[in-house]
């Protein structure tokens, strides 16, 4: 379990976000998973916000959630579930991905500032980069909204080195939220270099590849269509948005040499992937989803598995092949990319 006094900053398990004054848990909650999407049937409200509180009794005290996640019904669910608690956790959202505009980031800040309950947005992150307005306007609005006392600091996601190294000429950015997990490491080629010399943390997004670190497939054709959609498998999926050939046995391969790792020192294996990604460079947090209270208690429990550099590295080794493979974009989903 995450130690419950987040001011204590006991055994690194909360990190500090410049310009939030609460040290965020380096496990954080993504709400997504509290609603329908391709990748998540969605939850009762009222399991929802059941399990929002269990992740707060064991010590997450961060929690992220967007305005794209059933058109602000996350951001609702979590409102609910935190409103008398609000002084306690730290909350970041996103603005849907639109055109990036001033107005639009303006009306979007208010519109998530309602759905959450909230006066103040702790982390206000740029969804996905967009080109139809100048990168330049969309940081000018974004530090104005800081200026304004909406939002206390900004961060962005599935922004690549050039995308990032952009922004930062225009703005502040304490956090790079993007996928990143073994069997997505794409960031390592050239994202966390530069959010290590840039002093931006990451924020990992699927640290279990959609079930396959935690075990859940034994197969390429056992994964459902809604998350067999990432550039790991071919091209001609159902709701595939690529033309790649995809890796599926270079993934499944890398799957079962985990699970023997796994195994073998006698823990989950969802438990050694998140616990492979906190040992990490630059990772600030480890955003990982649940359905219900008791898988709270699983994730929390990567905090207990203390990795060797000799695991470490055999972790790596294992899933080098699919990092290879999948090359440097970090866009799991699109080929072309849409970050650059």
């Amino acid at each position: 379990m995450i130690t419950t006094d987040p001011a204590s900053n006991v055994d690194l398990r909360y990190a500090k976000i410049e310009g939030i004054d609460l040290p965020v848990s380096r496990i954080a909650f993504g709400c997504m998973s509290t609603v329908g999407s391709q990748t998540y049937p969605g939850l009762a409200e009222q399991q929802a916000i059941d399990t929002i509180r269990a992740a707060y009794d064991h010590g997450i005290n961060f929690f992220d959630t967007a305005r794209a996640y059933a058109d602000g019904e996350s951001e609702e669910l979590l409102g609910k579930a935190i409103k008398d608690i609000r002084d306690k956790v730290v909350i970041a959202s996103k603005p849907k991905p639109g055109d990036n505009s001033a107005s639009e980031i303006v009306e979007e800040c208010e519109h998530s500032l309602r759905s959450l309950g909230i006066d103040c947005i702790d982390l206000y992150q740029i969804h996905w980069p967009r080109r139809q307005t100048p990168m330049e306007e969309t940081a000018a609005a974004m530090e104005k909204l800081i200026q304004q006392g909406k939002v206390k600091t900004i961060g962005v996601c599935n922004f690549g080195p050039q995308d990032l190294t952009e922004w930062l000429g225009f703005a502040s950015c304490v956090t790079d939220q993007i996928a990143f997990n073994m069997l997505m490491r794409a960031g390592e080629f050239e994202v966390q270099p530069l959010c290590v010399e840039r002093e931006v943390g990451i924020l990992c997004y699927s640290p279990l590849a959609q079930g396959l670190l935690a075990g859940v497939y034994d197969q390429a054709d056992d994964v459902p269509s809604g998350k067999a959609r990432t550039r790991h498998f071919r091209g001609d999926r159902p709701e595939a948005r690529h033309g790649e050939d995809g890796c599926e046995d270079l993934t499944f391969e890398a799957v079962y040499k985990i699970k023997s790792i796994a195994q073998r020192i006698d823990r989950p294996m969802g438990e050694v992937a998140i616990s492979w990604l906190l040992h990490q460079p630059a990772i600030t947090s480890v955003l990982v989803g649940a359905s219900r209270p008791d898988q709270i208690a699983r994730n929390v429990s990567a905090f207990d598995l203390e990795l060797n550099d000799e695991l470490l590295s055999e972790l790596s080794a294992a899933t080098d092949p699919v990092k290879q493979a999948l090359g440097a974009s970090i866009d799991m989903w699109s080929s072309p990319p849409r970050t650059r």
